[in-house]
């Protein structure tokens, strides 16, 4: 069946090879009456689909790493959950722990830059450490994991690599990249914690995320104000000159416990969430979800393009169709007001066999030197 915009298209005269290769995909999706919706920016009309590899820099975790990892004793397999009665059919971790809502309502943007492994970890451990101490709201910093973590982050890294820097090494604080833009624009900054003088904020710019037509005020992805990063900064070994905190070293948080991967199993990655906190996870990335705009993603058509690392922070179902709750990294203009949802249940792109944290019960603070 015609899509309606090759339809117009016949109507006026236009060859249907005139649609862009991405304007054609959007159609054939929504022609699906799927259970997402998938659009397109103007600024991304004539992008080639899978122009945005260099976001997903999520490495899997490979077997032999994973039983290295186990025989050091920095990684452990948490226990299969098989008795589902006590988990609800819909959670969001916001909700349940208000007293940390801004740390896990913090949704941030990477750039043009593939440590979404490091964005995914930096996140969740912020979340954790907020339950686990009570309500001390504090962002671990992007720019430490990313970049002391991996000497070149940008090109990627595994999702036991930022768990295991944070419990060795510890984490400095740090918020999001400094934002003028969008106050420029009359719009809120992205960050949360803006202005709040924290040691290590993200060192490269917002940008406009492919997808669909939005109020973004940033520049889009490979246009200027937004470049894709080949040669990652360097890490930070002190603090920030406009930070309020003094000290690197005096800054570093970390976690007691042992760094924990999941099973493929919907159950016990919940029971994860409702005791401890939002996760990390990473799935495989097909080039249809470069056009998400809502609904429950999953995957149609299109061509294989890496690995992404998220954040799931909770579950819900929608005229009975099951959902992972994910917060994504691409700031909170793109998708879902930052984040999307995704089948869950069917480990839908293998969103639920690549799921790691620290481990339960764990206690959260500062690294003593």
């Amino acid at each position: 069946m015609f899509s309606k915009i090759v339809v117009l298209a016949l109507a006026l005269g236009v060859s249907a090879n005139a649609l862009s290769e991405r304007e054609q995909m959007v159609n054939e999706i929504n022609e699906l009456g799927t259970t997402w919706k998938a659009g397109i920016s103007e600024k991304f009309r004539d992008v080639p689909l899978g122009a945005s590899k260099a976001l997903y820099g999520a490495h899997k975790v490979s077997e032999g790493d994973m039983a290295a990892a186990i025989a050091r004793g920095e990684l452990e397999i948490a226990p299969l959950v098989t008795d589902t009665s006590s988990i609800p059919d819909e959670f969001d971790s916001a909700t349940n722990w208000p007293e940390c809502a801004k740390t896990i309502n913090d949704i941030r943007d990477q750039s043009n830059c593939g440590c979404c492994w490091a964005f995914g970890a930096a996140s969740a451990a912020s979340d954790r450490a907020c339950i686990a101490t009570g309500g001390t709201n504090v962002p671990f910093s992007a720019q430490d994991v990313c970049f002391n973590a991996e000497r070149s982050g940008c090109n990627g890294g595994s999702l036991l690599t930022p768990w295991s820097f944070i419990k060795s090494d510890g984490v400095v604080t740090g918020g999001q990249y400094l934002d003028d833009i969008a106050p420029a624009a009359g719009l809120p900054p992205s960050d949360p914690f803006d202005g709040e003088g924290y040691c290590a904020s993200f060192s490269l710019p917002h940008c406009f995320h492919h997808g669909p037509e939005n109020t973004s005020p940033y520049p889009a992805e490979g246009d200027e104000g937004c470049p894709s990063v080949t040669v990652s900064p360097r890490g930070p070994t002190s603090c920030d000159e406009n930070s309020t905190i003094a000290d690197y070293k005096s800054d570093k948080y970390t976690f007691s416990g042992r760094t924990t991967a999941f099973p493929s199993s919907e159950a016990t990655i919940q029971t994860a969430i409702m005791t401890d906190g939002p996760v990390e996870a990473a799935f495989t990335v097909y080039s249809d979800f470069e056009n998400y705009v809502s609904g429950i993603y999953q995957h149609t058509r299109g061509t294989y393009e890496g690995g992404h690392a998220i954040r799931i922070v909770g579950w819900g179902v929608e005229d009975g169709v099951k959902y992972w709750k994910v917060a994504n990294s691409w700031n909170p203009y793109w998708g879902e007001d930052g984040y999307f949802r995704i089948l869950r249940g069917s480990d839908e792109c293998g969103i639920e066999s690549q799921v790691y944290a620290s481990s339960s019960g764990s206690t959260w603070g500062k690294k003593m030197n």
